[in-house]
């Protein structure tokens, strides 16, 4: 009976680190929310929604919004089950998701629409690597990874924005939303400090603020 008592106690937690839900929105190729929490996928990078990447014929690609179209057809609608492996520094969950037996992280590498992140993982460094040899989605062409064109634009935005501050707090009808330079809506969004809008200096003092990062499409 103990023995028994054992199995189910672990089966109970094991169960209540993952999160299942038809309910799921999508921030970008490697984040999406999932009930109410969003996830940083582990192990993986995607292109940024702005991001174009280089092709065979040297005509540039939208890279990061067919990463967000991958992630929208393997995820919106579907029963995504997501584990938690821990907290990023920015309060999201980092996990594995998947839908039945697929691997969400996996197929984006497998695909070419998502970077291995060996940064913090090799997990997915076979997928990238037999992707890379068939020169499939963003390795067609040489290209920019995403942590670089994130960290250009980053140095590009600082140059003109209040004391180095380069995130814009927005509020809208969809909430206060932050929009960090690589964002899509960046160029045109606009930060009014007599509404209550503000600049923020890191994405994690945003979010510690109480804005989030934009869903695609909203």
């Amino acid at each position: 009976m103990k023995a028994l008592f054992f199995v189910s106690l672990l089966v109970g937690l094991w169960t209540s680190s993952l999160q299942a839900s038809s309910s799921v929105r999508i921030v970008d190729g490697d984040t999406l929310e999932v009930a109410g929490i969003v996830y940083r996928l582990h192990g993986i990078d995607a292109p940024e929604a702005g991001q174009k990447c280089n092709s065979a014929t040297g005509k540039a690609w939208t890279c990061g919004r067919e990463a967000i179209a991958s992630m929208e057809a393997l995820a919106i609608g579907k029963d995504v089950v997501c584990d938690n492996r821990g907290q990023d520094g920015y309060g999201r969950v980092i996990g594995v998701c998947k839908v039945g037996s697929t691997d969400l992280n996996a197929t984006m590498v497998e695909s070419g629409h998502a970077w291995a992140f060996r940064k913090f993982s090799e997990d997915y460094a076979i997928l990238e690597d037999v992707a890379r040899r068939n020169h499939i989605g963003v390795w067609q062409a040489e290209t920019e990874a995403p942590w670089d064109y994130r960290a250009h634009k980053w140095d590009v935005a600082k140059q003109d924005a209040p004391d180095g501050c380069p995130i814009k707090g927005n509020i809208s009808d969809n909430g206060h939303i932050y929009h960090a330079p690589w964002s899509p809506w960046y160029g045109r969004t606009k930060v009014s400090v007599k509404q209550g809008e503000r600049w923020f200096c890191t994405e994690k003092e945003a979010v510690e603020a109480g804005w989030r990062a934009p869903f695609w499409g909203r």
